[in-house]
């Protein structure tokens, strides 16, 4: 049988290598969204968007896209940045001094990522799923692994960064591996 066509509904190069790895045991040939490609996310949640992306990219190449939508939800922030996350600020670098300042007079650190997983073809949306990552914000970067939140962003109970642990580790504990691991059975079902 030969291997099908799957778009990752991105232009972040951190996600697309993370996904590839992720889905290196099924039978797809991996494909990036058209360069220059705009999405406007209008939606009101992670899964929305995802919804959004994966539904647009699908409609404009032809084939089954994935998208995913992440962010980090602080609560003492009321859940900012949310899913307002990528546009916090206009680097990594930024949105990670942005979040540290808006969050230096609260005591409570806590947090989690949350990950929406969508899988569409055309209009229809075939897999929906969400993941998710409890933590703590650190009150200043540590770590040299990974992108955006991920130097200040300490996992429950682990007393480390995502930006500190290696990729596997990550993968097996964090939101986009979480909602990887509910994804993995709908695309064995997909496959039958």
């Amino acid at each position: 049988m030969d291997n099908l066509p799957l778009v990752i509904a991105s232009g972040n190069q951190g996600k697309i290598r993370e996904f590839k790895k992720l889905l290196r045991d099924f039978p797809f040939d991996l494909l990036t969204q058209p360069v220059g490609f705009e999405i406007e996310e209008t939606g009101n949640t992670f899964v929305e968007n995802a919804r959004i992306k994966a539904i647009a990219v699908s409609q404009e190449t032809g084939n089954m896209a994935l998208a995913d939508d992440s962010g980090l939800s602080v609560e003492s922030l009321g859940g900012a940045p949310g899913i307002y996350s990528s546009r916090y600020a206009s680097s990594d670098k930024e949105r990670i001094q942005k979040l540290l300042a808006e969050l230096k007079p609260f005591p409570n650190r806590k947090a989690k990522f949350e990950c929406a997983l969508c899988i569409a073809s055309g209009e229809r949306v075939l897999i929906e799923v969400s993941g998710f990552c409890e933590g703590l914000i650190t009150s200043s970067p540590k770590g040299e692994n990974g992108f955006g939140y991920d130097p200040i962003f300490e996992v429950s109970g682990l007393g480390e960064t995502f930006a500190e642990m290696d990729y596997e580790k990550k993968k097996h504990i964090g939101h986009r591996g979480n909602a990887f691991k509910l994804l993995k059975p709908e695309l064995k079902k997909l496959f039958t």
